[in-house]
């Protein structure tokens, strides 16, 4: 069982904070343009790549926003909405960490959480603004018996 699955059966606070890292692939890339269809030249395309006066290809957006699943998934958050805000291209290869905080809860276990994704430089590549549903205590029972 994952150290944020723990907390969230203790139940979550505000400003409880997780933190997850990830580095893709070119492989990554081509699993998710099959999903969604985009194969957008910036992707795959190196005369398109150097016409845009990158250094390299950038991989999704969505793909690096989706670490937040991760946190989501262990969490049992129900996302109401999520609003990404894009600064900088992530590369090939780049390792990106998302930092997750939960930034209120009211009574009906509706939260609020800010989420910064960094490269392995520290330049912030993204940030965003979170809403849903945690478990409320029947629901973080039920996630302590799964493992």
């Amino acid at each position: 069982m994952t150290e944020i699955r723990k907390k969230t059966i203790k139940g979550l606070t505000t400003g409880e904070t997780f933190v997850v890292s990830r580095t893709f692939s070119e492989s990554d890339v081509n699993i998710l343009a099959d999903i969604t269809r985009d194969y957008k030249p910036i992707h795959f395309n190196e005369l398109f790549v150097a016409s845009k006066k990158f250094p390299g290809k950038i991989f999704h957006g969505l793909l690096a926003a989706g670490i937040i699943t991760e946190i989501g998934g262990q969490i049992g958050w129900l996302a109401t909405g999520m609003d990404f805000r894009f600064k900088k291209p992530v590369f090939f290869n780049d390792t990106i960490t998302c930092r997750f905080t939960i930034t209120s809860i009211d009574e009906n276990d509706r939260a609020v959480a800010e989420a910064v994704y960094k490269n392995q430089n520290g330049t912030v590549v993204l940030e965003a603004t979170i809403t849903g549903i945690l478990p409320n205590a029947q629901e973080r029972e039920i996630l302590s018996q799964i493992t």
